[in-house]
């Protein structure tokens, strides 16, 4: 019997029989082939869909590579907790019958906040980060003043338990932390990334419960916290790889002079909190036009900011809400913290008016141990001394000088936009205090001096103030202009009037020391065009008081034999006071907004002392 027919229609026949048939018939495997998808990337945290929900579908024993037990079903979602290269395989009945590669990435804090949220803080990653972070902070303001900051939040003492203990065996040091405000929830939300998400839960309600508060886990795995001190309670929850904790503050009450289709009314439920995340889908606030925007205009550090314009400001409003958005870094240092800001504006700041130049540090006494500086166009600065033109403080301030026979337009006029304060420390004056009171009583002089125009409007408005208080002063016309005299708790005061400058000194009377360019000084010390026209800046720079109390070798006044003990004894007493060797804050108007810069450093020697 030959086994192929010879007739083509028998051969054709066969042929639909062996197909219609064959796979299915008795004594043959049916081909089962899971929908597996590409090999891929995804984030740790976030479910990866595997296998197909038609209920035809055929159940498939699921082995996902990462430790965790298999499962059988015809369709799975699965969350990989750390970062890595995994392989998946699908087994039936013990065979392989499909497998995918995915590459676990860790999943970026921002991505985890979401896109309605209008201010945010946070560290990218926690691993090499926070732990400077923390050393810095704990050096700047105590030990035990750290320690207890760290427990006044209840996610700090999971992540730095963790780090110290388990290298990331519940938080994944490779995610972010950070804090974040809704414009619906009036509250604040912490967030954190971990890896075994109910033992974090777990860890943190018991941190909770130490402090006071009432934990009530709930069945989805959450908790409600009852605060200690009442109030709206908490809620502890996780979202996708992250652990957020949402604080409820209080009712936001309307501002009254905003138009009611402006506001935004939020609310201290802290289930709102959890449904802006729940519902967060895609990239969160990580591609926020406006946040992709000033992170490109601030530097690298290890903890950033961003707040960005609240909901509700309609196109025609730009020009009175010019203001955009501001972000910053910080960038941790050993010694120090530099901080770089940014501060978007729609329209130039200052309606684009130049600042005047100004020459009240060029020369001035050298050896401030801080700073200050304002120059800024002159209506700016009566802006923000008086309020706008129009405004009812302006007018209510301008009547009520009007009634003592004062004008203040005409004052506002003098002003010419450059106001700097200077402190000094008067170093013999200190010591020879402290030998004979055996105490350690600051002794030094603050001047403050602004630029004018003119001179008459402020002599007259002194003249009226000092008439209608109560102290005693002397009156003695100069050269150039009036000084005032008087003196306040036992302090000498000296108010000098002159057609380009008010100055006025408090305290110990500065005298025989060397006079130079003080914001050439400045600049030179923090860099970049501080303390220079157009700029805000502040300083204090208790390094040079440091230098100059160890410098000082003969003090008139002051035996020898005593001078050194009581050098180290002073140097002692402040280095307790605080380790801070100088701050620094610096803003300028720059296109597109304005540029903040900033330092805080610690003494180059306290490690060595601690």
């Amino acid at each position: 019997m030959p086994l192929i027919p010879r007739r083509p229609g028998s051969l054709v026949a066969l042929l639909l029989l062996t197909v219609a048939v064959g796979p299915w018939a008795s004594g043959c495997r049916r081909a089962v082939r899971p929908d597996l998808g590409q090999d891929r990337t995804v984030e740790a945290g976030v479910p990866v869909d595997l296998g197909s929900q038609r209920e035809d579908a055929t159940a498939v024993t699921w082995d996902f590579g990462d430790g965790s037990d298999a499962q059988t079903a015809p369709w799975v979602s699965h969350a990989f907790s750390r970062a890595g290269a995994y392989t998946v395989r699908a087994l039936h009945e013990g065979e392989e019958v499909g497998r995918v590669q995915l590459t676990v990435v860790p999943r970026p804090v921002l991505r985890a906040v979401p896109a309605s949220a209008r201010t945010v803080m946070w560290l990218p990653e926690l691993r090499g980060h926070v732990e400077q972070l923390m050393d810095f902070y704990a050096r700047l303001v105590g030990p035990e003043n750290a320690r207890r900051a760290v427990e006044s939040s209840p996610l700090l003492p999971l992540l730095f338990a963790d780090l110290e203990n388990g290298a990331g065996s519940v938080v994944d040091p490779d995610e972010g932390f950070g804090f974040f405000l809704l414009p619906e929830f009036d509250g604040v939300v912490t967030l954190l990334g971990i890896t075994e998400p109910e033992a974090a839960l777990k860890a943190v309600a018991g941190e909770l419960e130490r402090a006071g508060h009432g934990v009530m886990p709930q069945p989805d795995g959450s908790a409600t916290v009852e605060p200690a001190s009442g109030g709206p309670p908490m809620l502890l929850f996780e979202d996708r790889g992250y652990l957020y904790l949402a604080v409820p503050e209080g009712l936001e009450e309307p501002d009254e002079g905003e138009p009611q289709q402006a506001q935004v009314l939020a609310i201290p439920d802290a289930e709102v909190a959890r449904q802006a995340v729940r519902s967060l889908t895609g990239p969160g606030i990580s591609e926020d036009v406006l946040l992709t925007e000033l992170r490109g205009k601030v530097a690298s550090g290890s903890m950033y900011l961003f707040s960005g314009k609240q909901p509700g400001v309609a196109p025609e409003e730009e020009g009175t809400h010019p203001i955009r958005g501001f972000a910053a870094s910080l960038a941790v240092k050993p010694e120090r913290v530099d901080l770089d800001g940014f501060l978007s504006s729609s329209t130039p700041l200052f309606q684009g008016a130049r600042a005047p130049a100004s020459a009240l540090l060029k020369d001035a006494e050298l050896g401030p141990i801080a700073a200050a500086q304002v120059s800024v166009p002159p209506e700016e600065l009566a802006r923000l001394v008086f309020g706008a033109p129009g405004s009812e403080r302006r007018e209510r301030m301008v009547a009520s000088w009007r009634r003592e026979g004062l004008d203040v337009e005409a004052l506002l006029k003098a002003l010419r936009g450059d106001v700097v304060l200077r402190a000094y420390f008067d170093i013999p004056a200190f010591f020879r205090n402290f030998i004979r009171n055996k105490r350690p009583d600051i002794k030094g002089s603050i001047v403050f001096e602004a630029g004018l125009t003119e001179s008459e409007p402020v002599r007259a408005l002194v003249q009226k103030q000092l008439e209608d208080s109560v102290l005693r002063y002397t009156t003695q016309q100069e050269a150039n202009g009036t000084l005032f005299r008087t003196r306040i708790r036992e302090h000498p005061v000296e108010l000098r009037i002159t057609p380009e400058r008010a100055s006025l000194i408090a305290g110990e009377l500065l005298q025989g020391r060397p006079r130079g360019d003080v914001g050439a000084e400045l600049r030179e010390r923090f860099g970049g065009e501080a303390f220079s026209s157009g700029h805000v800046s502040v300083m204090v720079d208790l390094g040079r008081l440091r230098a100059d109390l160890r410098a000082a070798e003969k003090v008139p006044g002051v035996p020898n034999m005593l001078l050194g003990a009581t050098k180290a004894l002073s140097g002692a007493l402040l280095d307790r006071i605080t380790p801070l060797d100088s701050g620094f804050l610096d803003f300028s108007p720059v296109e597109g907004g304005g540029r903040l810069k900033g330092r805080l450093s610690l003494r180059a020697d306290q490690e060595a002392s601690r």
